[in-house]
């Protein structure tokens, strides 16, 4: 599963992922009245959208429950409007990542390579990539940074998602399916929302499709549809790597690592994400 498409994810998602658990991410929130983390989740990630209600959230993040999305929707936008919500999310990544980069290495180059490669993102069937990348540029090499993350984590997920689709998934599945392979239950349940007989009820369905062994392990089925799915998913994030083109997707690398390095080190360990180790740079 070593891929490029792979590789370049592991170094911008830790960008994006400030937004997610930091404390000036959670603080930026709360100062545009989303108090709690999961009203400035639900409200920052879905913003770009415009004020929408729980459905196409919850079919496009996917991996929720549904009751646990319609308790922020659409309560949030009563709080907060979605360009306020937008307003909060690039404050709170700005607060976040200025400080991680101090004398890190080249943030505008950086900015300018992965700008260049989030606006050749293909976004036919993928509306959460469509949304942000519709929205206007920050004026800062920052901003500029951390949206063009955004942007091609989203494309990224939007494509995981009809890889997840084509293997016959459904959101609580996927959730038990990783918790099978590289996760927590404890940890990953309540995080996705789902109730212990809606969990019950998906395990019992990839039982029966040979994905689970009867103590609830992974069997070699579900592993080998890993391999698939995350083949797929990486063939469908490739295209703004093959725009970019080699020698300049060579240097993107090698300038934002240090900075991947520096932003990867202030989420916690364990994430829902399930974010891999960085990669390693060769002298």
């Amino acid at each position: 599963m070593d891929s490029l498409p792979r590789t370049m994810w592991t170094l911008f998602e830790p960008i994006h992922g400030v937004t997610y658990f930091t404390p000036q991410a959670r603080a930026a929130f709360e100062a545009a009245n989303l108090r709690g983390y999961w009203r400035g989740y639900f409200a920052g990630r879905a913003a770009p959208l415009g004020p929408v209600d729980a459905a196409p959230v919850t079919a496009l993040f996917f991996g929720f429950a549904p009751a646990m999305v319609t308790r922020a929707l659409p309560d949030v936008w009563s709080r907060a409007t979605p360009a306020e919500a937008l307003a909060a999310r690039l404050a709170g990544a700005r607060a976040s990542l200025s400080p991680l980069f101090d004398g890190a290495g080249p943030v505008d180059e950086a900015a300018d390579l992965l700008r260049a490669a989030a606006e050749a993102v293909p976004t036919a069937g993928r509306a959460l990539a469509a949304a942000n990348a519709a929205l206007p540029w920050p004026d800062d090499a920052l901003g500029v940074l951390w949206q063009a993350a955004t942007i091609l984590r989203e494309h990224r997920g939007d494509g995981h998602v009809a890889a997840l689709l084509v293997a016959g998934l459904d959101g609580a599945e996927a959730g038990v399916w990783r918790a099978a392979i590289d996760q927590r239950r404890d940890y990953l349940q309540p995080a996705r929302g789902w109730t212990d007989e809606e969990w019950t009820a998906a395990a019992g369905r990839l039982r029966d499709r040979g994905w689970l062994d009867e103590s609830g392990a992974a069997t070699k089925v579900a592993l080998a549809a890993r391999a698939e799915i995350e083949d797929s998913t990486d063939r469908l994030a490739a295209a703004p790597w093959a725009a970019l083109g080699e020698a300049r997707t060579a240097r993107l690398r090698e300038v934002l690592h240090p900075l991947a390095v520096r932003a990867r080190a202030a989420l916690p360990e364990e994430t829902p994400i399930g974010l891999p180790a960085l990669p390693a740079m060769t002298p």
